[in-house]
C-alpha cells in the first residue's frame, strides 16, 4: 500500500485532534490505532476488562499501545460476567470450535456475540472523547469475515453516529457537520487479508496481537476456535507467514 487515500474521508480536520479508539489488543484493533496515528490523530487508546475468558488480550494492548506511540491509554473493568449471555462472559457456556461445532444452527448471530458489548463501549469512548475535546472515535468493526456480529455492520455504525450527535453537548451545539461526531470504522468493508496487507504496510508486529477467544496466560491461541480461524484463513489469504503463538497442542 502506496497511500492511504482510500482512507481520506477517516483523515482529521485539523491535524493532531484527539482521536479515541477501541483497542482491545487484537489484530483489527492494532491496525485501527496504528491507522489512525498514521493518518494525523493523538490516539487514545481505550481497552476494557469486561470479563473476557483471559487478561494476555489486554497485556498485549498494552505492550502494543506503547510501542505504537499512544497519548494516553486506558484500561477500563467493566463487570458485564453479572450479565453473562455470552460464551466470552458465562463460563458455564463453551466457546465453540473446530471440536464442538462454531456454527450455531438455530442462529445466525454466534453464541460468542456479548449482549451490546459495542454499544457498551462505543459509549464509553463517545464519554472520553467529549471530554478531550475530541469528535472521532474509531473501532475495528468488520463485517466481510466477522462473525456476524449485528453491532459490527455499516447501519449500526451509522446510527450509533446519529446518536453521538444528538446526545452530546459537542453534537447539539455544532454549527456545521465539520464539527459533530464521527465514529470511524475504515476496516468494515475489507476482508481479513485486506487488512494484514494494510498493517503490514503500516509496519505492525501481528505476532504481538491477540485475538484468541481462550488464549492462555501467555497470549498463545487455541488455534480452533472461531476468531483463530478467520485469523488463520486471513493470513493465509494475503500470503503472510502467520506470526501468531500458538499452545502446542493447537
Amino acid at each position: 500500500m502506496n497511500s492511504l487515500s482510500r482512507f481520506s474521508q477517516s483523515a482529521p480536520r485539523i491535524s493532531g485532534a484527539p482521536a479515541v479508539i477501541l483497542f482491545s489488543g487484537g489484530l483489527d484493533s492494532t491496525t485501527i490505532l496504528a491507522l489512525a496515528k498514521q493518518l494525523g490523530y493523538a490516539p487514545y487508546a481505550l481497552s476494557i476488562r469486561y470479563g473476557q475468558r483471559h487478561s494476555s488480550e489486554l497485556i498485549a494492548a498494552e505492550r502494543i499501545a506503547k510501542s505504537i506511540g499512544v497519548v494516553r491509554h486506558e484500561v477500563i473493568d467493566l463487570a458485564l460476567t453479572r450479565f453473562g449471555g455470552s460464551a466470552l462472559t458465562d463460563s458455564n457456556l463453551d466457546v465453540p470450535t473446530t471440536s464442538n461445532a462454531i456454527a450455531n444452527p438455530d442462529s445466525d448471530i454466534p453464541i460468542t456475540y456479548v449482549p451490546a458489548r459495542n454499544t457498551i463501549m462505543l459509549s464509553l469512548a463517545l464519554g472520553w472523547a467529549e471530554a478531550l475535546g475530541g469528535s472521532d472515535i474509531f473501532y475495528g468493526a468488520n463485517a466481510v469475515d466477522y462473525s456476524g456480529y449485528p453491532d459490527c455492520r455499516p447501519e449500526y455504525v451509522a446510527s450509533f453516529e446519529r446518536m453521538a450527535n444528538l446526545a452530546t453537548k459537542v453534537g447539539v451545539e455544532a454549527h456545521n457537520d465539520a464539527a459533530r461526531f464521527r465514529v470511524h470504522a475504515p476496516i468494515i468493508a475489507m476482508s481479513k487479508a485486506e487488512i494484514i496487507h494494510l498493517g503490514s504496510a503500516l509496519g505492525i508486529d501481528y505476532g504481538q496481537t491477540v485475538s484468541c477467544y481462550q488464549a492462555d496466560a501467555l497470549g498463545h491461541a487455541c488455534g480452533e476456535c472461531e476468531s483463530c480461524k478467520l485469523r488463520q484463513a486471513g493470513f493465509a489469504q494475503a500470503g503472510v507467514a502467520d506470526p501468531t503463538h500458538y499452545r502446542k497442542s493447537a
